[in-house]
C-alpha cells in the first residue's frame, strides 16, 4: 500500500525550498509518494556542475539582489520569479520512474485546459503561432531506492530578467563545467491570460491524486518548522553557503586584460573549487614590483569582490607612493571580478 503526501511551501526563499526538497528526499520512508510544489523569488538556479561566472552574470545580481542557488541535480541554469511554479515528484515505490510524474503534468495542464506535450528527455512543450516552445525543463535523480524528479513551469516569468541574468558578461573563461543550453521558450499566459500558481498547483493536485486513486490533506511546509530540525538546518546551511552555490564550480581560468594611462595590465588567474589557486600579472609599467605582489597576494584568496577588495585594500598600504595608479587597478578588478 502507498502513501501519499502533498507539501506546499509557504517561502519563497530558493535556499530553504531546495533544503526542504534534499531533506525530504534523503528521509523519505519507503513505499511513499510525494508531490512538493513551490515558488522562488528573484533566483537563478544552477546545476550542480555548472560554473556560475560561466552561466549567468553574477555582476548583475549582485547589484539587484538575485539569489544564486545551486541544485543537486544536473542540467542548466533557469531563472525563477514568481511567475514560475516548480514541482518536485519524489517516490521509494519500486515501479516509479519520470514518465509517472510526467504524465501527472500533463493531465494536470490538460485539467486547467492547456494541451502540451514531452519533448525530449525532460522538456514540456506547447504549440504556438510561433512554432513549438518551452514551457518546462526538469532534471531526474535515483539513489539508494529513492527517486526524484523536479523542474519548473513557466506561467508569467519576466522573460527580459530571464535573457538578462543568464547573460553573463564576456569573460576570457576557459572551463570544464556544463554550459546551459537555451532554447526558445514561452510562458503559458500566452495559451491561457490569467493563468496562476494555485491554479496550476490546483490541476496538479487533481492529476496526482487521480494518478495514485486516493486524496490527502496539503501539508504547509514553513522555515520556522523547519529551522528547529537539526538535520535540515545543517543542510540549510550548506545550501546558503558561498562555498557550495559559487565555491563548487568547476575549475576554470580567467584572463582579463586593460589599458591604464601608465601602461597595460594583464591579469591570469586559475580558480579552483572558488579559490584562485595561481595568479599571474603581465604589465608594461615602468615599476612593475606592486602588481607582481598583488599576483602572489591573489592566491589563495575566494574568488569574489569582497576578498578581492579586502586583498587589495591590504597591498595598496604597502606603496603610498602609487596610491592612484594601485587604486584604479584594485576598482577595475573589483568590477570585473564578480
Amino acid at each position: 500500500m502507498c502513501s501519499l503526501r502533498l507539501l506546499l511551501s509557504d517561502s519563497y526563499d530558493p535556499w530553504f525550498n531546495l533544503s526542504l526538497e534534499e531533506y525530504i528526499f534523503q528521509n523519505i520512508p519507503k513505499k511513499q509518494s510525494i508531490l512538493f510544489l513551490w515558488r522562488n523569488q528573484n533566483t537563478v538556479v544552477i546545476g550542480r556542475s555548472q560554473n556560475a561566472w560561466k552561466e549567468c552574470n553574477t555582476r548583475r545580481m549582485e547589484r539587484d539582489g538575485i539569489k544564486l542557488a545551486r541544485r543537486n541535480s544536473g542540467g542548466g541554469a533557469v531563472f525563477h520569479d514568481l511567475g514560475n511554479t516548480c514541482f518536485t515528484f519524489i517516490s521509494t515505490q519500486e515501479h516509479y520512474d519520470k514518465s509517472v510524474s510526467f504524465n501527472i503534468i500533463l493531465n494536470g495542464l490538460n485539467y486547467i485546459g492547456i494541451q502540451a506535450i514531452i519533448s525530449g528527455r525532460n522538456d514540456i512543450v506547447i504549440h504556438t503561432e510561433n512554432g513549438e516552445r518551452k514551457i518546462s525543463g526538469s532534471a531526474y535523480r535515483e539513489a539508494f531506492g529513492r527517486k526524484f524528479h523536479h523542474g519548473t513551469l513557466l506561467l508569467h516569468v519576466d522573460i527580459d530578467k530571464l535573457t538578462y541574468y543568464l547573460n553573463p558578461d564576456f569573460k576570457k573563461l576557459k572551463t570544464k563545467g556544463i554550459t546551459s543550453i537555451r532554447s526558445r521558450v514561452a510562458n503559458l499566459n500566452e495559451l491561457k491570460p490569467g493563468i496562476n500558481h494555485q491554479e496550476v498547483c490546483l490541476g496538479l493536485t487533481e492529476a496526482f491524486f487521480q494518478h495514485y486513486g486516493m486524496k490527502v490533506k496539503p501539508e504547509i511546509l514553513s522555515m520556522d518548522n523547519f529551522c528547529k530540525i537539526p538535520d535540515f538546518f545543517k543542510q540549510f546551511n550548506k545550501q546558503s553557503d558561498w562555498n557550495w552555490n559559487f565555491g563548487s564550480a568547476p575549475a576554470f581560468t580567467h584572463q582579463l586584460d586593460t589599458r591604464f594611462d601608465w601602461g597595460s595590465v594583464t591579469l591570469h588567474c586559475d580558480i579552483k573549487h572558488g579559490i584562485i589557486q595561481r595568479s599571474h600579472i603581465f604589465t608594461d609599467s615602468l615599476d612593475p614590483d606592486p602588481l607582481e605582489i598583488l599576483a602572489t597576494k591573489l592566491v589563495g584568496i575566494p574568488y569574489n569582490d569582497k576578498s578581492i577588495l579586502c586583498c587589495c585594500t591590504e597591498w595598496m598600504q604597502s606603496w603610498p607612493q602609487y596610491k592612484k595608479e594601485l587604486s584604479e587597478v584594485s576598482n577595475w578588478l573589483i568590477k570585473t571580478i564578480s
